[in-house]
């Protein structure tokens, strides 16, 4: 709106060569990977309104979160969205097998 600009500085310790485009390019796919894995854990675990503090509650539920994410993507049965396949192991013995592979 007001016609000016900013420049913000990032610093990144990498064993990568000094090529603004391949580290430019390293740095984004990362940071894509995390806010993805990120999204996904808040919107099929609810992971930001959780009220685990207690010990290593949060970093166990984390931890479990991520590997049914992990199941829940591997399964490719049906096209429902990873929140409705939660659903529906949580609901059906049969489908909960298929995910866990048993």
């Amino acid at each position: 709106q007001t016609g000016k600009g900013t420049t913000e500085t990032r610093y990144y310790i990498t064993s990568l060569k000094a090529d603004a485009k391949l580290i430019h390019d390293a740095v984004r796919s990362h940071w894509a990977v995390e806010n993805n894995l990120h999204w996904s854990l808040d919107v099929i675990f609810r992971e930001d309104a959780s009220l685990k503090k207690k010990d290593h509650s949060a970093l166990n539920f984390n931890i479990i979160a991520k590997m049914a994410l992990t199941l829940i993507d591997q399964e490719k049965s049906t096209k429902n969205s990873k929140p409705s396949k939660r659903h529906l192991a949580a609901l059906d013995d049969g489908y909960r097998a298929k995910i866990l592979k048993i």
